[in-house]
């Protein structure tokens, strides 16, 4: 079968390289899978630019202008905004036009346009459009927090400072008319944002399927480095640790409550933290042992010196560092606030946060600390659940179903 994923890039963020270990997963399993990208980095002959990068930058800055300008000039949230009118016509792509089934990603930022998306479903061909976010189902944005307009009608979008209709109503209309006129397949990586889509009046009645993101885990070594050390090693990361998002402040508060509260888990626990940081000062809040790495290449090594991977994130559409710790025998230990609960069995392979709080932080690690589960168990159940192998035979079977049902 001959299967083109579309993505803005074969590396760069996680939709990317979920995008790139899918199709790596479908090669082996004997199909001509593809991908067509903005942003390429990988040597591979089997991905492509869909542009040249002058044409794509072009087209990149077109609509950050158009945005800019229209948010009330804020650099703030200038990257937090999609409107997907600006994008690459790629219909006539060849690569396109041999393929069987076409799976969109993470295609904003100028890859496709909503009306480019429309020419791909005009062809008459399987689509399937993979959310990594929660961006499909919303005006502009690629996480509402705590707004929910998207559930009724986008207007006076928080992040354009508009106190009216404004280019989130404009996106959200032009989204609609794109579902009720095309037949796309959608895949929501969580039951978290398959929720969250059934929520929203653009998608309540739409196809969707719930398929995890893949890792290669098989290759994953879940032997800890150094074996029998008498600290318990928590590992928490991110692409910006300090991003408010991903509740860096959560856990100094839980350090202090550890330090102040539970002298023999504080005596245990040092924290290994990976990620760029905006604001370095945050570190010498913590009220515990830590070691920072600063931005890292290599997350098996860091996940190899660590007992437990720890997520507090507000917001996660999947949750790949869980994953990613899970796979390398880590017990991950989380808030529930995402699809971080599809990853996590409460009690089983790791621990689910009654609330986000401090006490709640310390009862999750306490609990890891005092129940060593078996490395290889943890490696196993990634194994079963989210190697690549897996969620690429997942996809085959959707795209089999939607084969068979057209004809």
């Amino acid at each position: 079968m001959n299967i083109l994923l579309i993505n803005r890039s074969d590396s760069l963020g996680g939709a990317a390289k979920a995008s790139f270990r899918l199709m790596n997963a479908l090669r082996r399993l004997g199909h001509e899978a593809r991908m067509l990208v903005l942003d390429k980095t990988s040597g591979l002959p089997c991905v492509e630019r869909a542009a040249k990068p002058w044409r794509a930058k072009g087209v990149f800055l077109a609509e950050r202008l158009q945005i800019f300008l229209n948010n009330g000039l804020s650099r703030e949230t200038l990257f937090q905004i999609d409107t997907a009118t600006h994008g690459i016509d790629i219909s006539g792509h060849p690569w396109v036009r041999q393929a069987d089934v076409l799976m969109l990603g993470w295609v904003n930022q100028g890859m496709l346009s909503v009306d480019g998306v429309r020419r791909l479903t005009a062809l008459k061909k399987p689509v399937i459009w993979t959310m990594h976010d929660m961006w499909n189902c919303t005006g502009v944005c690629h996480h509402a927090y705590d707004c929910r307009r998207y559930a009724d009608r986008c207007t006076a979008c928080p992040l354009t400072g508009k106190k009216a209709d404004d280019i989130s109503t404009v996106a959200q209309r032009r989204k609609g008319e794109l579902y009720s006129g095309s037949d796309i397949h959608f895949v929501a990586v969580s039951h978290w944002l398959e929720q969250c889509c059934r929520q929203s009046s653009l998608m309540r009645d739409a196809h969707i399927t719930v398929i995890g993101n893949p890792l290669d885990v098989a290759a994953c070594d879940y032997t800890r480095q150094v074996a029998g050390q008498e600290k318990f090693v928590v590992a928490m990361g991110a692409a910006r640790l300090d991003d408010p998002v991903k509740g860096f402040d959560t856990l100094i508060a839980a350090t202090r409550h550890i330090a102040a509260n539970r002298p023999d888990l504080a005596q245990r626990l040092e924290f290994l933290l990976y990620g760029a940081l905006r604001h370095p000062g945050l570190l010498g809040q913590l009220a515990l042992p830590y070691t920072h790495l600063g931005y890292v290449d290599d997350l098996a090594a860091v996940y190899r010196r660590a007992d437990a991977v720890l997520s507090l994130s507000h917001y996660e559409s999947f949750g790949y560092t869980l994953v990613e710790g899970l796979a390398h025998g880590c017990i991950p230990v989380t808030t529930g606030e995402g699809g971080q609960v599809d990853i996590v069995r409460h009690g089983h392979n790791g621990y689910v946060l009654a609330e986000r709080s401090p006490q709640a932080v310390a009862d999750g690690l306490q609990w890891a600390a005092t129940h060593p589960l078996d490395r290889r168990l943890l490696h196993d159940d990634a194994l079963q659940r989210f190697d690549a192998s897996v969620i690429a035979g997942r996809y085959i079977q959707l795209i089999d179903s939607l084969t068979h049902q057209e004809h």
